[in-house]
């Protein structure tokens, strides 16, 4: 038996070992591809590509800078920041190596869990085939690949060995499961404090599995209540002491009569620390969603909710879903029905429910959520793999069976990986730009941009920012949207207003709206007042610190998206008709015409846009050209005053832009695609064809 228990270990561990491997060599695609590609490094050293992880990545900054300014949201108490410090303190890499691949190694730890799961089940090789699949699958690679630096590389890691102890738990009744569990679900909460809703789910389903399959049994009611201990809302160390002190009670029998009592405290704790009021609000900020969010109390102003524009939030088609959780739709459809049958074979992998749950919430409420259902998926497909081989005639034809219904599962996702060549959020010369602009500007100055773009210009110039990944509600983008979309001097006064109003609620602990406070304080009612007022030599707050504006080019895709914030009614929420902004870049010219987009085309001859079945004449055309020098020339032609459509051709951006009247005057359009800027208002700090930097006067 002894010789048998360690060939078991042998194996579990030679297992790990290939499927980490496995996952790590696949990750590493992108780093052969993109090696020699100097526009993704800086410093000889990649770039990260995910915007969120240059959030943490400040955070680390300054922990090991032992420092940071006061209110510039550096996240030093967050757990992606404290682990990455720790790293970085004792491995030999640089810190942008650990950032860059730490995503890599540490999300390929979800093999662990998922082949001790399998060895619960006694089926080893279960788990190896579900570990090959799980950790190279479509979302779950797509999150947490080389440079996706962000809480993704532990977020299914976690709730595996959750469920890993969950089930041990169930299946042996030690109580070292008990104490595994908690600190699983305590150690989860501090990686990633939304995890209570997958938590809650687990809670509800071993309830479930206890009453309908094993309602007499006192040590499911004691992992219940271990469980709930740790799941309440409040201080983790608090919650530890907790979990330490049941776990050494619930040890010894002659407290068992008290199991129920503390179980029912521990429910109680749970509703009175608010532990079910983050469960509700997440469900309804994903699942039920509105274009526009209303103010309960002063104004009641409405702005437009930043849900509707993030992508990861939003439905999507049904092979999409199938494909992100396995590769392709017909592997998807064949794991669930494997899914089916390993329930009905293992009925303890009812507890992974709450994770197939959680990924089949992203048909409804948005890609995000893919990433939970595909290692269960995965070990579907992996039983039905090895319950065919089960039954082949002999040993070779049972192993040759696995080997190739594997290769073919994982092919698809390998094909995947191969095409999935994203780019890092800055490019080097964007980079550049901001090393600039480090140089020039001091800490507690603010660099105004969109919210796309805040925590890499916090981390590349250690400035603050008034919108970023984090804090990008409606109320908060309003004021940037409207500097990036109105004229100059509107854009000019917004911009001190909203910063110094943002220090002041620093200052004085003040939450809400900086529009309506504005608004008040200039003795309004209506915001609409107030934001005509900003035509006019209105008095401003005294300047206490310098304020940029970074525009880069590729705020040129997303520019009609930046205008749905400020182009609302903010009294009544009625949404103003979109702005004319059409991007090409992929035009032909085809004799007189250019066509631009397919119902799109410029009559060179006639001067003459066709949009769609209407045909207008052009007001201006312009084109825009940098010289030997790198100077910004133009070339601007008054065509027709009467019309309200401008084209800009940007030569050495090979890109078409067709804009109405409004944004042609909008401030993005004036100082970043044209360099009009007034010199009253503003002055030039940097300026390049990837990102121009502007320094507020006023």
């Amino acid at each position: 038996m002894l010789n048998n228990l360690s060939l078991e270990n042998k194996k579990t561990i030679l297992y790990i070992i290939l499927a980490f491997t496995f996952s790590i060599a696949m990750r590493l695609i992108w780093v052969y591809q993109f090696n020699d590609y100097e526009a993704f490094h800086y410093a000889g050293q990649f770039m990260i590509n995910t915007n969120d992880g240059y959030y943490w990545a400040e955070g680390a900054r300054d922990i090991l800078a032992g420092g940071h300014e006061a209110n510039d949201l550096s996240p030093i108490d967050k757990a992606v920041s404290q682990l990455t410090a720790f790293f970085a303190t004792i491995l030999p890499f640089s810190f942008e190596s650990i950032i860059f691949y730490m995503p890599a190694f540490l999300s390929s730890l979800v093999v662990i869990p998922m082949i001790l799961i399998a060895r619960a089940l006694s089926n080893l090789e279960l788990g190896l085939i579900a570990a090959l699949l799980a950790s190279i699958a479509w979302s779950y690679y797509n999150r947490t690949m080389v440079g996706y630096y962000d809480t993704d590389m532990l977020n299914i890691v976690l709730p595996m060995f959750l469920l890993w102890s969950i089930i041990w738990a169930v299946k042996t009744n030690e109580s070292i499961y008990l104490i595994f569990t908690a600190l699983d679900i305590l150690v989860y909460r501090w990686w990633y404090p939304q995890s209570y809703s997958l938590e809650f789910a687990f809670f509800g389903l071993i309830a479930a599995y206890t009453l309908f399959f094993d309602r007499k049994n006192l040590f499911n009611y004691k992992l219940l209540a271990i469980m709930m201990l740790a799941m309440m809302n409040g201080d983790g160390y608090m919650r530890l002491g907790l979990v330490v002190v049941a776990f050494f009670i619930f040890r010894e029998k002659r407290f068992d009569k008290f199991v129920f009592y503390i179980l029912g405290a521990a429910i109680v704790g749970f509703f009175i620390s608010g532990g079910f009021t983050p469960i509700w609000s997440k469900l309804v900020a994903y699942v039920i969603r509105d274009s526009v969010s209303s103010a309960s109390d002063g104004l009641g102003l409405h702005f437009f909710n930043v849900m509707q524009t993030v992508r990861e939030a939003g439905h999507i088609p049904f092979e999409t879903f199938a494909n992100r959780i396995s590769g392709h739709t017909i592997t998807f459809l064949v794991s669930l029905g494997g899914y089916l049958y390993l329930i009905y074979k293992h009925k303890v992998m009812m507890l992974s429910i709450p994770l197939v749950g959680l990924g089949f919430l992203a048909y409804f409420g948005g890609l995000r959520f893919t990433i939970y259902a595909v290692p269960i998926l995965a070990f579907g497909i992996a039983f039905l793999i090895t319950e065919l081989a089960r039954i082949m005639p002999t040993k070779k034809l049972k192993y040759l069976s696995m080997v190739t219904f594997t290769l073919v599962v994982i092919f698809p996702n390998y094909k995947h990986i191969e095409a999935y060549k994203v780019p890092t959020v800055f490019n080097v010369d964007e980079v550049k730009v901001l090393d600039m602009l480090k140089k020039i500007a001091d800490r507690e100055d603010y660099v105004i941009s969109w919210w796309d773009y805040g925590y890499p210009l916090r981390y590349y110039t250690n400035m603050k920012t008034l919108i970023d990944g984090g804090k990008h509600s409606g109320q908060v983008n309003f004021p940037v949207s409207y500097i990036l979309t109105h004229p100059q001097q509107e854009a000019a006064k917004i911009a001190r207003l909203d910063v110094e109003y943002t220090e002041n609620n620093f200052k004085e602990k003040r939450v809400g709206s900086n529009i309506e406070q504005m608004t008040k304080d200039y003795q309004l009612d209506n915001t609409n007042d107030f934001l005509s007022l900003l035509s006019t030599d209105i008095e401003l707050p005294k300047k206490s610190r310098d304020i940029y504006l970074y525009l880069p080019f590729r705020l040129v895709n997303i520019y009609p998206t930046v205008s749905r914030f400020s182009n609302i009614d903010l009294m009544n929420g009625d949404k103003g008709a979109p702005p004319l902004f059409v991007v090409s870049n992929r035009f032909k010219d085809i004799g007189d015409q250019i066509q631009l987009a397919p119902n799109i085309s410029l009559n060179k001859r006639t001067s003459v846009i066709t949009l769609g079945t209407k045909k207008v004449p052009i007001r201006r055309f312009v084109m825009t050209k940098y010289d030997n020098h790198m100077k910004l020339q133009k070339n601007v032609k008054l065509l027709n005053f009467t019309s309200n459509v401008n084209v800009i051709y940007m030569a050495d951006y090979n890109t078409f832009l067709i804009v109405d009247e409004k944004t042609y005057n909008s401030l993005f359009i004036q100082l970043f695609v044209l360099e009009n800027y007034d010199k009253s208002l503003f002055e030039p700090v940097v300026l390049s064809p990837n990102a121009k930097v502007f320094r507020l006067k006023i």
